[in-house]
């Protein structure tokens, strides 16, 4: 790799771990860019100040500081031009990245050596309207309070397929069968399995559990009732209204994904997975750790 691009989360101060990835960069001739906004904002020294644009049409690699929202942010930005998104997490959970902010050295040790794989990973592809967007995790329909319930039609491949009547509906990739789709009852999919996951969200009548399509089923949803809020990958994009649709095809090989070889990232995963049924937060979940592991762990959970 020639050049590398930084994705920062937009509030977190990452600016220690940047400090590492520039003195890897530095030493291995390996120039470092990130966008002009979030250098102005960290200050730190030896990072080419870019356009957004450039960034993801120059770079080799990107390395994504943060949570999983800005792990999806940089497969995103770079999907026109697909290249290895290396994650770290910087947050809580953080169930998409390779690696834990506080073994960032050894996976840069690991880039230098050559002990990393790449994982192609698809998307969702939507459109709305005039406009095309992408989410590599999952699009949501979301009841707004006050303006009644989520209300569609699906149909699979032009056909129609059923109803749903509920307060939220969830097409998820695979990938991201953790997330929210987990969290309305959704199955967990294994990343190497591809199709498309459609999951109601307490739903009072209609389809009542999700729903698996293969990923060449073009879906649509036509809404009948209700104004949701429309999320990709988590971010509030705007609102759809009765008789609006919204067209969803699955994108193989959309983004590529940095696995550091030899690591524990998936192990990790089902854990963190795990967690979440438990009803503690995951800095309580510390008092059960014996004290003399403590540092360690509160250094690794340690929200940001």
């Amino acid at each position: 790799m020639v050049r590398i691009g930084l994705v920062l989360h937009p509030r977190r101060d990452s600016s220690a771990a940047v400090r590492q990835v520039e003195r890897w960069t530095r030493t291995h001739g390996v120039e470092l860019v990130a966008a002009a906004d979030d250098v102005l904002r960290l200050g730190v020294d030896g990072v080419v100040p870019v356009e957004v644009e450039e960034l993801a049409r120059t770079c080799d690699g990107v390395i994504a500081l943060g949570g999983d929202g800005t792990l999806l942010g940089a497969m995103r930005l770079v999907s026109g031009r697909p290249v290895p998104v290396l994650g770290v997490n910087l947050g809580r959970l953080g169930f998409l990245a390779a690696v834990e902010g506080t073994e960032l050295e050894q996976a840069l040790a690991a880039l230098a050596e050559g002990r990393v794989s790449t994982e192609e990973r698809p998307c969702l592809v939507v459109r709305h309207g005039e406009t095309e967007s992408l989410a590599f995790n999952d699009v949501v329909l979301a009841r707004v309070p006050g303006e009644g319930m989520v209300e569609a039609n699906l149909s699979v491949g032009g056909r129609r397929y059923g109803h749903y009547r509920c307060d939220a509906l969830i097409v998820a990739t695979p990938m991201g069968s953790t997330a929210y789709a987990y969290a309305a009852g959704g199955p967990v999919v294994s990343p190497g399995v591809e199709g498309i996951l459609v999951t109601p969200s307490a739903p009072l009548s209609g389809i009542s559990h999700s729903v698996l399509l293969g990923p060449g089923e073009p879906l649509r949803l036509e809404l009948t009732t209700g104004r949701p809020a429309f999320e990709l990958d988590g971010v509030l994009t705007g609102r759809v209204h009765p008789g609006e649709v919204l067209d969803v095809v699955l994108r193989p090989a959309a983004g590529l994904l940095v696995r550091i070889d030899g690591t524990a990232a998936d192990a990790r995963s089902r854990v963190k997975l795990s967690l979440l049924d438990l009803p503690l937060l995951p800095q309580e979940l510390l008092e059960l750790v014996p004290e003399g592991m403590r540092p360690r762990t509160e250094q690794a959970t340690e929200p940001g």
